[in-house]
Formats: C-alpha cells, structure tokens, sequence
C-alpha cells in the first residue's frame, strides 16, 4: 500500500533540508521526481544524483516561487519530464526573518505571505490540470507547521499567519477536489533539528529550551516528516483529506 511505482512527483523547496529528504523518500518509495529549488543549486544537483543512482528518474529545476510565470514554468517543465504529475508537495517557504509585527513593514509582511501562502496556491493552481489526469491517484501535500496552532516564537506572528492560511486553503482545497478523486493535506511539523531554518533563525540556547518544553524531548528529523508525506502519497492514505498531521513529538494538543 505504501508502494509509489510509477508516481511522479514534484516537490518545492527541495534543494535541502525537509525538502530533500521528501524527495529522496518519495524515490526510495519507486517515485520519479522533479526535485525544484530556489537557490540551492549544489543542494538540488547532489538530491538528483543520489534519486538518478538508486534507480529513479529525476531532474532539478530552478524557480521563483513568488512569480506566477516562473511556477506556471515549473510545473510545466516538471510534467514534461515526467510524463504527468501524480504527487505535488508544496515545501517551499521561509521565514524570512523574525520581526515584530510594531516595527514590520508592509514590504516585509508582504514577503512572508507570498513566500509560504502565494507559493502554495501558484504552486497548486498550476498543476490542477496535470493532478486531474491523474484521478484517484492525485495527491497534493502541503507544509504547515506547528506556529499555524500556536502562533510561533519571537518575530514570527505572520508566518503563524501565514502556515495558518495553508491550513485553510488545504481544507478548502479539499472539499474543492474531491469530485476529481484528489486528496489535499497538510502537514505542521513542530521543532525539526538540524536544518538550515532554525540553525539560521533560532539561536542555540532557544532550541534547547524548544526541546526542553517537547514530551518526547527530543527534536524530529526530516526523515520523520518525508515518512508522512510517502504515507499522504500512497494508497494508505486513499481516505485521508483535507487533515493536517501534526509532526511534533506532542509539543500542540487540541
């Protein structure tokens, strides 16, 4: 049920980090993936040399994830290679930085909106053609995150707002897809170690009080969080829409 042969996938924002390891599980699953990236060329190039030798095809593709144009590009570039898009997984994001909301300015509130919320639609609106084709097989995967529950650490109140927004557009998008046999879900995941967002954003100090304050004490990895997204891809997951996993060790509980 978990097997993903013959699957193609286009995953955002996997040049490294959480990104990467979903493509890479995806691939391990029998997926064929178009792994894109904004800047992370070397990051990209080393995700599709380790897919392309255990087997899988894959190709890295740059774009702009705030240009309606160059996601438009993407995603038809994607398909090409592919021959079809079966899975799309809507990574990309960023903090961009922490900033409260009294001295933020409008350019800085807009950034952080386009970059996670706009990425997520123009991603999605671009590939409803190609996800419609492929029926009851469609899957689309969108990242939350753990501040869309609980509105985030120091500077980051928009970008609560923000992954929050995702969590709406998913259940909208849900509701709005299933005629066509597609499934939406999110995830939200909650203090993931050793990636780039919080090893730049979250001094060290604050992620051990982070982990201090988690029930399973301990952070997640992305291999935990691509492990959900192979699940949401596979026919295990036929039944599961419009929910938001949360990926957390416990840190949120309703």
């Amino acid at each position: 049920m978990f097997d993903l042969t013959g699957r193609r996938a286009l995953v955002t924002g996997a040049g490294h980090g959480i990104g990467a390891a979903i493509a890479l599980s995806l691939a391990q699953a029998g997926a064929d993936v178009a792994v894109h990236y904004g800047q992370s060329a070397t990051g990209a190039a080393e995700v599709v040399a380790e897919i392309v030798a255990a087997g899988r095809r894959a190709v890295a593709l740059q774009a702009d994830v705030t240009d309606s144009a160059a996601v438009d590009r993407l995603v038809e570039d994607a398909a090409a290679f592919l021959g079809g898009l079966d899975i799309v997984v809507c990574n990309a994001g960023h903090l961009v930085g922490r900033v409260p909301v009294a001295d933020m300015s409008d350019e800085h509130f807009a950034r952080v909106v386009d970059v996670n919320l706009g990425a997520t639609f123009r991603t999605v609106r671009a590939a409803l053609p190609h996800l419609r084709k492929a029926g009851a097989r469609g899957r689309i995967i969108t990242m939350s995150s753990l501040a869309a529950h609980n509105g985030g650490g120091p500077g980051s109140a928009v970008y609560a707002a923000a992954k929050a927004g995702i969590r709406g557009l998913t259940k909208g998008l849900a509701k709005e897809l299933a005629a066509d046999g597609i499934t939406v879900n999110a995830l939200a995941p909650g203090f993931i170690g050793d990636t780039a967002f919080h090893n730049t954003f979250t001094p060290p100090q604050a992620q051990q009080n982070i982990v201090a304050g988690v029930p399973l004490k301990r952070p997640g990895s992305v291999d935990e969080v691509a492990g959900a997204v192979v699940w949401l891809s596979s026919d295990a997951a036929g039944y599961t829409t419009g929910s938001t996993v949360d990926i957390d060790g416990g840190a949120w509980f309703r």
